[in-house]
């Protein structure tokens, strides 16, 4: 007898969207928590704080067989002064860090560019966070990244501005540029 080993299904087709319905919400919640306290330990039980109350969450969704699947990365964006807003609690699902490809779908899908190699989901949802923001009056985009994940960010268009320590993490403070991400084409 012979057993073949069969990869294991990878969808390419997703949907980046503002996290609008209970199920979305509650899927961006345990997904953070997964990442961030479960999987990196950075906080113990729970990673919400004061900025949850104003932000606005960000989901991505496989699409399989025409319907979303679970949430598989998530993250949230604040405006905290008029026109400068901030990107935080990026993370990416263990078994989707390392999707590369995409359909040719996700991008009419999600009026957004859908870039295949590592990292893509991370891509696309920072993508979906600074455009969404752009359209909404943001001149200033920021986040504070995990020192070991700045490199990726740059390769983004985001300037290096200066390290700090967050949480007891090496982090890098960073700027999008905000022409490389065009205003979204509508905020959903």
């Amino acid at each position: 007898m012979l057993i073949e080993r069969f990869r294991a299904f990878q969808p390419q087709d997703f949907v980046f969207k503002l996290a609008q319905s209970e199920e979305d919400q509650a899927g961006f919640h345990a997904l953070r928590r997964r990442i961030f306290c479960d999987e990196q330990g950075v906080f113990q039980d729970d990673d919400r704080d004061a900025i949850d109350e104003s932000m606005i969450p960000i989901v991505c969704k496989p699409i399989i067989a025409g319907m979303e699947d679970e949430v598989v990365g998530v993250v949230r964006i604040d405006e905290r002064e008029p026109g400068v807003w901030y990107g935080s609690r990026l993370g990416v699902a263990l078994d989707f860090r390392r999707i590369r490809r995409f359909s040719s779908a996700a991008s009419v899908r999600n009026q957004q560019p859908c870039n295949a190699g590592l990292g893509a989901i991370g891509a696309g949802l920072i993508y979906k966070a600074v455009s969404t923001a752009n359209a909404i009056g943001c001149h200033e985009f920021l986040a504070t990244v995990q020192k070991q994940n700045a490199r990726f960010f740059e390769r983004l268009h985001w300037q290096p501005l200066e390290e700090i320590e967050l949480f007891g993490l090496p982090h890098v403070k960073m700027r999008a540029d905000l022409n490389y991400y065009q205003p979204a084409a509508s905020v959903a």
